[in-house]
């Protein structure tokens, strides 16, 4: 399949992964996960920006979803 609707992968209280299309870009991200999963705090969620390794682009906090390839996977941090 190549893409799927975005949803929440996980959730662990100071931190959120979601998966969503790769064309999406950060406010759209942030939107989603403030919708799926409120964060509660002032500031509310922020990617969680990540150098090197699996990543599309330069830390982008983007890793490819190995069952949709027009979705990426995306942690944000409270």
């Amino acid at each position: 399949m190549s893409t799927n609707p975005p949803h929440v992968i996980r959730s662990k209280g100071l931190d959120v992964q979601v998966c969503v299309p790769l064309d999406w870009n950060d406010e759209q991200v942030i939107e989603f996960a403030e919708k799926s999963n409120p964060c509660g705090t002032e500031n509310g969620w922020q990617i969680r920006k990540q150098p090197g390794g699996k990543l599309i682009g330069d830390e982008t906090g983007r890793v490819q979803c190995t069952k949709f390839d027009k979705m990426v996977h995306i942690v944000l941090d409270a």
